[in-house]
């Protein structure tokens, strides 16, 4: 009837009327994400910009895999006679492993895709490798940067190189269109973090000495 007060709306339509500030930011920030991580994906394939650049890339990009830096510190472990380098690799490989548990944790619960002009020719991957957050090659990039800065006596050049390294993979992942720069921005994070869960839990032969009896 006529003059009647109009039924007020459901709440779940109120909040698609008047929608929070944050849920605007948030989706503002995805859309720059996605919009400019496409835009930098200039070596995702061959036909892009810098298509030609795409194999130096993926060099790039298995120096930062995980596959070879474990099996690496696995080495250095059965060949060095030192106790001090025993101590720093063991560290090393713990801070490698709880890198790739915690990646495989947090892409498994996010399960965020890949960006849609990413080709799947990643060397070797596992089942949560489908998804892309964080960026595992900028988490390990960060943690390895931060562990041997802290640990090996380096010369200023080398030590300038390490962290050019750590920053060419991180910057690498989005070239290469395997990640949002969101994603790799988070990695760089979670890995400057996990750093410090490893100077926390330090292993030595005085707080593990049976892991260290194996060696």
């Amino acid at each position: 009837p006529a003059g009647a007060a109009a039924a007020p709306l459901p709440e779940e339509d109120c909040m698609k009327l008047n929608p929070s500030f944050v849920g605007i930011a948030l989706s503002s920030l995805l859309a720059i994400d996605l919009w400019a991580s496409k835009r930098l994906g200039v070596c995702a394939g061959e036909g892009s910009a810098w298509g030609s650049a795409r194999p130096l890339m993926k060099v790039i990009e298995v120096s930062g895999h995980g596959i070879p830096w474990v099996l690496g510190t696995f080495y250095g472990l059965w060949h060095t006679d030192s106790s001090a380098a025993r101590e720093v690799l063991l560290n090393l490989l713990f801070a490698l492993l709880l890198d790739l548990v915690m990646v495989a944790v947090v892409k498994g619960l996010v399960k965020r895709p890949r960006p849609t002009h990413n080709k799947m020719d990643m060397f070797v991957t596992i089942s949560v490798d489908k998804y892309s957050f964080p960026s595992g090659h900028a988490t390990r990039a960060a943690l390895v940067c931060r562990f041997v800065l802290r640990h090996l006596v380096l010369a200023v050049p080398l030590r300038v190189l390490v962290v050019l390294w750590a920053l060419i993979v991180s910057i690498s992942r989005v070239m290469l269109g395997r990640h949002n720069m969101t994603d790799v921005l988070f990695g760089l994070l979670l890995g400057y973090a996990l750093y410090g869960v490893v100077e926390h839990c330090w292993l030595s032969p005085a707080t593990a000495p049976a892991l260290f009896a194996l060696w």
